[in-house]
């Protein structure tokens, strides 16, 4: 039977409405970058920048040290995915695969690891990073990012690889296969939409990040684009659009990576939740 009419309307009504709500920020955002400071600075709201300048992102991207930052951001942030898929990908093929005492103490203890607060970890880590000498490196980062996110990885492919019949390997086996060649041409593959959601969210963990950065790098050279972002207001003073545009040059790459992947991670995040 077809659900009655009001029963179709407001889930549908609802979700504009907070899509709406949602997205009008970002708009914002993006569009102030565009304006002229005669449009930002006005009791009238200009709400389409219809004398659009280029002007405020030119003056972003001039800043001392901007393109520095745009490296060391996607090196500790693209070295904290991989480096986490890595690890993950070996320790939940262990925990969906193998039967071996203490298992689920394991999983338990990954869970706990996802639940804690990293912020209040910082001074520890930091006597960690100053005993190594290791204070202005991109290292210490790129692991600590990857400690982050590894835990919901790990919980995430461990439910993919459950989900994948056993059948699957045992017949590669059987065909002369590896246990090792059975799990990357078979198991692998399947894996996609898992590897997808998490490095969607590892992303995000890592390129946001900011108060491990400004306890561990000092030197400006060392640091990444959430520090610059947070001292490029203080530089420029009531330079919204300036500001506005820096801001949206922070958020491109993470608006670039999701919608490339967002086909992929509702369902890798749903179909990873299965009982393994």
């Amino acid at each position: 039977m077809r659900r009655p009419l009001a029963g179709r309307i407001w889930p549908n009504a609802t979700a504009a409405v907070l899509t709406l709500v949602l997205a009008f920020p970002v708009y914002w955002m993006f569009s102030t970058a565009f304006k002229r400071r005669g449009d930002i600075v006005t009791e009238t709201p200009v709400w389409f920048p219809v004398d659009a300048t280029l002007g405020n992102f030119r003056t972003a991207v001039q800043s001392d040290g901007f393109w520095t930052l745009v490296r060391n951001s996607l090196t500790v942030t693209f070295g904290a995915v991989l480096l986490s898929l890595a690890v993950a990908l070996l320790a939940a093929f262990a925990l969906a695969r193998l039967r071996f005492r203490g298992r689920r103490g394991f999983v338990l203890l990954f869970m706990v690891a996802q639940m804690a607060p990293w912020e209040v970890m910082v001074i520890a880590v930091y006597l960690i990073v100053r005993d190594g000498d290791m204070l202005n490196s991109l290292l210490p980062l790129t692991l600590f990012y990857c400690v982050m996110v590894l835990p919901l990885t790990v919980l995430t492919l461990r439910g993919f690889i459950a989900a994948v019949p056993r059948e699957l390997e045992e017949a590669a086996m059987v065909d002369g296969a590896s246990r090792t060649q059975a799990f990357l041409r078979v198991v692998f593959p399947l894996l996609a939409p898992g590897l997808m959601a998490t490095s969607l969210f590892g992303f995000i963990t890592a390129w946001n990040e900011f108060p491990l950065v400004l306890i561990l790098n000092k030197q400006a050279e060392a640091q990444t684009l959430p520090l610059w972002l947070s001292r490029f207001q203080t530089a420029f003073g009531d330079d919204w659009g300036a500001t506005m545009a820096a801001a949206s040059l922070f958020a491109v790459p993470v608006l670039v990576v999701f919608l490339v992947l967002q086909r992929k991670v509702t369902g890798g995040l749903t179909a990873g939740a299965v009982k393994g």
